[in-house]
Parts: structure tokens; sequence; C-alpha cells
């Protein structure tokens, strides 16, 4: 078991859909500013999302983010959904969590690592080795 990934999977609703959609969020150490959600579509294949941690810990309290990826606790009527919207130039998904889903998986990550040590364990010099040896 690698101790330095936190992997979540659960169900969550797509765009009002009855039929729930496989989901799967992840957090690796040695990326302590990102978090990832992928979707499960036909055939078993994936579509992934990375985007802030600090995004999703804010959109607990209140509404966070302002790019492709939003966290929007204040469009559920039900107090147990956390709401997060996805936009690209392919087309629009919201997608209905549940809260607790979301708080366990993100007690887990600050675990690993805590929130505003983050810093702490980014390898800048592997950024850029990777960045610009395209």
């Amino acid at each position: 078991m690698n101790t330095d990934t936190v992997t979540q999977s659960q169900f969550v609703s797509l765009n009002g859909s009855s039929a729930p959609v496989l989901s799967r969020l992840s957090y690796v150490a040695s990326e302590p500013f990102a978090v990832n959600i992928a979707f499960r579509t036909e055939r078993g294949r994936w579509v992934e999302w990375t985007f802030a941690r600090e995004l999703l810990v804010t959109g607990l309290r209140e509404p966070s983010g302002i790019g492709d990826v939003r966290v929007r606790p204040d469009l559920s009527t039900d107090e147990g959904i956390l709401i997060l919207e996805i936009e690209s130039p392919d087309g629009y998904a919201l997608v209905e969590i549940e809260r607790e889903d979301v708080e366990r998986f993100l007690d887990a990550a600050t675990e690993l690592v805590p929130l505003g040590t983050e810093s702490d364990c980014f390898d800048v010099d592997a950024f850029i080795d990777e960045i610009t040896n395209v």
C-alpha cells in the first residue's frame, strides 16, 4: 500500500441523473496542492479533473472557485450534499456528492499533508525538470 496517497471511491449524481456515476477522489502527497476527481464512463474509461485542494476545503463552508471547477454548497437544498460544477469547452457537469464523503477524504489527505504545509512537500526542482523536459 502506498502511504503517501489517499483514494476514495463513491457514487455521485451527475447532472441530476437518477443513475449514479462511480467517481474517485484522489490525493498524492508529492502533489500537495492538488486533488483529482475522476468519473467512470462507459467501458471502464475515466474522465479526470485536477484542481486545488484548498478549493475543496473552502467549498465545504462557502461557494469556492471562479474557473473551470467550482464548489457550491449553496446550490443544494440538502445540507448533506455538496455541489461540484465542472465546465470545459466540451460541456458542463453538475455533480452532487455526499458532504460526509468529501469531509472523510479531506481528513485523510490532511493527515498526509496538513493544511498550510504543502510547500514543505513540494519538490520545486522536480517540477521544473518535468515541465522543461517536454
